[in-house]
């Protein structure tokens, strides 16, 4: 049963596939003749033999090769999922009884997944992508495989063949988002199509082999309510949150990596209202805003002769041409720091965003950092007033030791004395010191100040639910 003349590549590159590194199983079958070719029975047992994954079976490899032998990838691509996996079923079968190989059964159908996971998702990781339970997917080269399941770090048994396997699968990745990534370009930030934000980083820069990071997009809608029903807050706070964003003012999620930082400004964005025009900016776009009128910007990297670059300050100064209400910047992290704080001294009040700090007051020192990086030549009491005068309250998050994350801090910031950020706390999380557990417990505190946006409250008449909120 011919299909033509197949492409003249290995089956590794033969599996790149849309989207994000998978192909959707509803794609509906175009009419075409069989995929399969005359299966060659002679089985390579020279090969340095490895499963994939959870496959012990020794002949996997001699099975998987005659499969690509036998299966034009390039046309199985375009067709259903599940109309492939019934040629590839066939094809294995086959295999085993010309070559009579002591392979049961099960162990056929587990080839079978492990080979249509290898075409149309990321290889052995593919099931992690559709395990609820994992947060985090880290590959280090092709034996290590880690996740992260509530907060704590795991070892599986899953393995790639090599470290060309990764780089594969890591290149199909970056391709499906317009990127690349080799050895001219080592380092490469991409998502997949389910929103799951994934960084790569191969040789020569990874010693190892290649390396693939995986932060996975949460399919459970996370709201403040919900948080709060987790620990991660107190009802108070959501109500003090729930009328900060409400009000428009410009807030700064901190934290540490991995503390929650995307899943609280995507739960704060849920009370902007539809009426709004909203601009989201970020290196790989993973915010799912669930307002009507949203405008997603992504920047791009430089192409391979160093040009072309679109950054996130550009994408700020652009964003400011296109009437949002809104500004919504992933993570500040750079020289955009200065270009995000004139957008919110501009009129773009409830702005948003994130940034790496262990702290609110480390949050103020890192924003001024990073305007200095791209106005050195502006004084520092210039920068401070422009943060005193642009940012309203920093949500401080953090993952704690026993993987929990909570909100340790609601900070304000008032204004400024001399030439000193005053800021003042109005929740703050008070660890029990003793208990001699391994799980964190503490209580969520309100300091019962009077906030400094009260009066912006009252213009929005929401000040008497503001000053109930912060009751102890």
């Amino acid at each position: 049963m011919s299909f033509g003349r197949k492409s003249h590549v290995t089956p590794d590159t033969e599996t790149a596939s849309d989207g994000a590194g998978t192909a959707s199983s509803s794609t509906p079958a175009t009419p075409a003749a069989p995929l399969i070719r005359p299966v060659v029975s002679a089985i390579d047992r020279r090969r340095d033999v490895r499963s994939d994954s959870v496959i012990r079976s020794e002949h996997y490899n001699s099975v998987r090769q005659a499969v690509f032998s036998a299966l034009d990838v390039a046309s199985a691509l375009h067709q259903s999922q599940e109309r492939v996996r019934i040629e590839v079923e066939a094809i294995i079968a086959e295999v085993v009884r010309n070559d009579n190989l002591p392979v049961t059964q099960s162990e056929q159908r587990v080839m079978t997944q492990e080979i249509l996971h290898d075409m149309f998702g990321v290889g052995p990781i593919e099931p992690l992508l559709q395990d609820e339970t994992v947060n985090d997917i880290m590959v280090n080269g092709p034996d290590q495989i880690y996740v992260e399941r509530h907060g704590k770090l795991e070892l599986t048994p899953l393995k790639f063949r090599d470290n060309a396997h990764v780089v594969n699968v890591a290149q199909r990745i970056a391709a499906s988002v317009g990127r690349r990534v080799d050895e001219s370009s080592p380092m490469v930030d991409a998502r997949l199509q389910d929103g799951s934000r994934v960084n790569v980083i191969i040789p020569p820069l990874a010693i190892d082999g290649a390396v693939i990071s995986i932060r996975k997009f949460s399919r459970k809608d996370l709201t403040l309510p919900r948080l709060a029903s987790r620990g991660s807050m107190s009802p108070s706070m959501v109500r003090v949150l729930e009328i900060a964003a409400a009000c428009r003012l410009n807030i700064i999620v901190s934290g540490g990596t991995g503390s929650g930082k995307t899943t609280m400004l995507n739960a704060l964005s849920r009370y902007i209202s539809e009426s709004e025009r909203i601009v989201t900016i970020e290196d790989a776009a993973e915010l799912q805003l669930q307002q009507p009128h949203v405008v997603r910007l992504e920047t791009r990297p430089p192409s391979i002769e160093g040009t072309g670059a679109i950054s996130q300050g550009d994408l700020v100064r652009n964003a400011l041409r296109m009437r949002p209400d809104r500004i919504i910047l992933g993570e500040t992290r750079g020289a955009e720091a200065f270009d995000v704080l004139q957008a919110m001294n501009t009129g773009h009040d409830g702005s948003m965003t994130t940034l790496h700090a262990n702290s609110p007051r480390d949050a103020v020192t890192r924003l001024e950092s990073m305007v200095m990086m791209s106005n050195g030549n502006l004084p520092l009491y210039s920068i401070r007033h422009q943060i005193a005068n642009a940012v309203n309250l920093i949500v401080q998050v953090e993952r704690l030791r026993d993987g929990s994350r909570r909100v340790t801090y609601i900070t304000e910031i008032v204004g400024m004395e001399g030439e000193v950020i005053i800021t003042q706390d109005l929740f703050r999380f008070v660890y029990d010191a003793t208990a001699q557990r391994d799980d964190v417990t503490g209580v969520h505190e309100s300091t019962s100040m009077r906030p400094a946006f009260a009066e912006r409250a009252r213009y929005f008449g929401m000040e008497a639910a503001l000053i109930e909120a912060m009751r102890p």
